[in-house]
């Protein structure tokens, strides 16, 4: 495992309209999964939203979100190299599967070909460069959006309830696949959810918004 990136959330706070919603203090260590749960409107979705730079206008926040001791909270989405991993996969259909996992490749890589051909070789997925997103199963379709969101190179990861729609089987191998892979890029990464059994695949920390 690489030396990897290091998250700290400190003394978080989110509002809605005056009325606190969510209070968070942690730390991510590379590799480590936090996971956050809680029943729907606790706040999980819009700690997401925060963290990578969506809050919408109705919350207000403070604290300070430090990646590798910088702070994060004030720049725009696309410079805080944090990456997304949502319940769907989200691949985009007019591009291929090469193309989608191009996509968010850093532009200084110049041998984006052989990356995304090793990429797809590690999920079982070799040859499939061509495919049309739509030809794929969606355990495929969870597995290129794993290895695009790993090739984007980001140094946190948010986790959006991304095994809910999967089948039982599924569900298991994907949690396998996912939490290995980010220990391995040892990325830190906050998983919201309200499955119990994703947090103890996750095998890292957990806060309870419930409880708050």
């Amino acid at each position: 495992m690489t030396a990897g990136h290091r998250l700290r959330l400190q003394a978080i706070e989110i509002s809605l309209e005056g009325a606190p919603l969510l209070r968070l203090d942690a730390a991510v260590g590379p590799g480590e999964v936090l996971t956050v749960m809680g029943p729907s409107g606790s706040g999980k979705s819009t700690l997401l939203a925060y963290l990578a730079g969506f809050l919408a206008p109705a919350f207000r926040a403070s604290g300070r979100i430090l990646l590798d001791g910088s702070d994060i909270g004030r720049l725009p989405a696309e410079r805080r190299h944090i990456g997304l991993l949502f319940q769907d996969p989200l691949l985009f259909p007019h591009l291929s599967v090469a193309g989608n996992l191009r996509f968010g490749m850093p532009r200084d890589k110049v041998d984006k070909g052989e990356r995304v051909e090793a990429a797809l070789a590690q999920v079982g997925l070799a040859g499939f460069g061509p495919r049309d997103p739509a030809t794929l199963s969606g355990g495929q379709q969870a597995r290129v959006a794993l290895m695009r969101l790993l090739l984007a190179e980001p140094r946190a990861v948010l986790l959006d309830e991304p095994f809910t729609r999967l089948d039982l089987p599924l569900r298991h191998e994907m949690r396998r696949l996912v939490f290995d892979r980010l220990r391995q890029a040892g990325l830190p990464s906050l998983l919201v959810t309200h499955d119990p059994q994703d947090a103890a695949a996750a095998g890292g920390p957990v806060v309870d918004l419930a409880g708050q």
